[in-house]
């Protein structure tokens, strides 16, 4: 229970269903799709769709999808890969032939085929109640008739004006006389809208071929990009089998590579060798314990994790307790390790994750991403159509299992999670942030778990991040705490930005309810009825 003289949030307590997202307009357009008869899978569509139209810069339907799904309270989670492929074409020799050894953030061989369309539409057709149309609708609303900017999407739009004005397409509609909207004004996307209107009339048809797919590929050809209507066409997301580990006697479930969720998984393995309840929640010990397990289980990413379609990632191992034990035994309390440890990646904050819970208990974790904002920042002149830039998780380099090739997958960083307790789902969570991700995964489940916290405390616990050779302490975190960090080595810094964004949903099956959470940090809210 929150100190109620201070300021925060309350858990939202539902009885028929709650959705949480980051958006208030998506988390509404959630909630009226189950009023009105839809189930959590099309409540997440309907949900995701909107903040693609009113949080262009954090997600999009040229991006990336994941979800988990458990139906009815029981039985297996149904896990979907909706990431994108790179074109047949593009291949490392062609790279370096060039004299590029690495994908640039912004470059055209950055953008992997869309993923996103292709996923709710799958998963829509097998385990939705209303269809894309009706689901679609409030989304083509928001982009046709227009939607209020809200305070975290203006400041996240106007940080990346240069971005967009650099390509004429995302100048024009992304920009207003050269400038980013600001809170309260009025925005409107037709030619999103336009697209979203193929969709919902022709399925993934309406995206991958025709003239929305014409567009998408004319424009790609034109600034270099190598894809073609077949590298479109051939898009398919795939089902699969969540990989797990076990804590706090519970088991946590994540998509399986090219996702990044086993680490998230090496690192609660990790955890769960040091008693964390000797230990406050904010502390230094804690925190210092994080970030160590931290930079341990991002170096097993950055050297296995790729596609297993074309690399062989020995996930067994990375979620060995042989592993785990030599990773934990590298920890000392009293000292940060030395810096060959130290990076852990690009630094970005960008992706939404929601969760739905409807009143049969279908639990829906699900998850969509440009990766960075706007993606590439480039857009097709149509469509409306932002890129993402998915092809910066490649490596050039032909002996690495993440090197780019055809039609391969890169290393993801959007998971979403699922708590499973005696095989039913307990916590439905997810925690936006970009390489953030696992470490949110692993805060949040230990705040819950280790320290008792609710959904809603859980979310607000400051959080750390050891990332490019720093440790980014948000301004939460006591100043003593931030000076014992210090002094155990690790190099702190103050993030100009929060870390992550995060979403959950509790089902307390003894009294039938469902407790929701949403995180301060970014604009959205959960509700429930």
């Amino acid at each position: 229970m929150r100190d109620l003289q201070l300021p925060g949030r309350s858990v939202v307590h539902a009885i028929n269903g709650a959705a949480a997202t980051s958006h208030p307009m998506a988390t509404v357009a959630a909630i009226d799709i189950l009023k009105a008869g839809g189930n959590a899978v099309d409540a997440a569509i309907a949900a995701c769709a909107v903040q693609c139209v009113v949080e262009p810069m954090s997600t999009g339907i040229g991006g990336d999808c994941f979800v988990l799904l458990q139906k009815a309270g029981q039985g297996p989670v149904i896990g979907l890969n909706g990431s994108g492929h790179a074109p047949e074409k593009l291949t490392a020799d062609h790279l370096l032939d060039q004299g590029q050894n690495a994908i640039g953030l912004t470059s055209p061989h950055a953008i992997t085929v869309p993923g996103a369309i292709d996923a709710w539409c799958k998963i829509s057709a097998d385990h939705g109640r209303l269809g894309m149309d009706r689901v679609l609708q409030p989304a083509i609303d928001y982009a046709e008739n227009g939607f209020a900017i809200t305070p975290r999407v203006a400041v996240d739009w106007s940080r990346n004006v240069d971005k967009l004005a650099a390509d004429a397409n995302s100048a024009r509609q992304y920009l207003r006389d050269g400038e980013s909207p600001s809170a309260g004004q009025v925005w409107r996307s037709p030619e999103l809208a336009s697209t979203l209107k193929a969709v919902a009339t022709r399925g993934r048809d309406g995206f991958y071929a025709g003239t929305v797919a014409e567009d998408m590929v004319t424009y790609l050809n034109s600034v270099g990009a190598l894809h073609t209507m077949d590298d479109f066409a051939a898009q398919s997301a795939d089902y699969v089998d969540p990989i797990s580990s076990d804590y706090a006697g519970r088991q946590v479930l994540e998509i399986p590579p090219n996702g990044q969720g086993i680490t998230a998984l090496m690192m609660l393995n990790i955890l769960k060798r040091f008693d964390l309840t000797k230990f406050g929640p904010v502390s230094a010990e804690r925190l210092h314990l994080e970030a160590e397990a931290t930079r341990l289980a991002f170096a097993q990413r950055d050297a296995a994790v790729a596609d297993p379609r074309f690399a062989d990632v020995p996930v067994d191992h990375l979620l060995s307790d042989t592993l785990a034990d030599e990773m934990a035994g590298k920890i000392n309390m009293d000292q940060a390790m030395p810096d060959d440890l130290a990076a852990t990646g690009p630094i970005y904050r960008d992706t939404v994750y929601l969760t739905v819970v409807d009143r049969d208990l279908n639990c829906v974790s699900f998850i969509n991403s440009l990766y960075f904002a706007f993606g590439t920042g480039l857009t097709a002149p149509q469509s409306g159509v932002i890129f993402q830039n998915r092809g910066a998780g490649f490596v050039v380099d032909k002996n690495h299992p993440n090197c780019v090739a055809p039609r391969k997958r890169p290393l993801h960083t959007i998971i979403p999670g699922m708590v499973l307790n005696n095989g039913r789902c307990e916590v439905s969570f997810g925690v936006m942030g970009g390489g953030y991700q696992p470490v949110g995964h692993a805060h949040l489940l230990s705040n819950l778990f280790d320290y008792g916290m609710d959904v809603q405390e859980a979310i607000d616990c400051p959080r750390t991040f050891h990332v490019g050779g720093k440790l980014d302490v948000e301004r939460s975190v006591p100043d003593d705490v931030r000076a014992r960090l210090a002094a155990l080595g690790h190099d702190t810094q103050t993030p100009e930005m929060p870390w992550g964004g995060a979403q959950a949903i509790a089902i307390d099956y003894q009294n039938g309810t469902l407790a929701a959470g949403s995180d301060p940090r970014k604009d959205g809210c959960a509700l429930g009825y």
